[in-house]
């Protein structure tokens, strides 16, 4: 194989090393985990280990087609976006889509009050966590050990 190895290839909007395996060099598209990854490599018949920069450019227009359109062979569970409140549809965001969705479904929950909203609102944990120790903000104050008040028994030195 004299074929030369293209350095930079544009799938999904993003520019992919093309030294990379065709696995691996996906994972670098925002919304594509190497599941995903391979997943789309065996849908469309590319062994996932060869350089991507190798391929031609009928199979990165293959694979540039699958990446965006990855709800059309996929099972619901396997989607970033099972049943959209919008569309109601099965959707996998890539990109920009995806960090826009989650800011808008973010200010939803703020526009809503929910209790997530308010969370996101006070900019604490949302999640359950605890707040207790983890989570702050600001200037780190430790406990300091300082004299004892009223003399005898203690050992409060410093």
């Amino acid at each position: 194989m004299s074929q030369e190895i293209r350095q930079i290839v544009r799938i999904g909007d993003t520019d992919l090393d093309g030294f990379k395996p065709v696995a691996y060099a996906l994972t670098k598209i925002r919304g594509i985990g190497i599941s995903t990854a391979y997943a789309i490599c065996k849908y469309i018949g590319v062994n996932p280990t060869i350089r991507l920069g190798q391929l031609d450019d009928e199979t990165i227009r293959k694979l540039d087609w699958a990446v965006r359109n990855l709800y059309q062979f996929a099972p619901g569970w396997f989607v970033n976006r099972p049943k959209d409140p919008e569309s109601g549809r099965n959707m996998h965001l890539i990109g920009a889509d995806l960090v826009l969705a989650a800011k808008k479904d973010v200010d939803l929950m703020k526009k809503l009050r929910s209790w997530k909203g308010i969370r996101h609102n006070l900019g604490l944990k949302v999640r359950g966590q605890r707040t207790r120790t983890t989570g702050r903000l600001g200037l780190t104050i430790g406990v300091t050990k300082g004299k004892t008040a009223g003399g005898a028994g203690g050992g409060g030195s410093k």
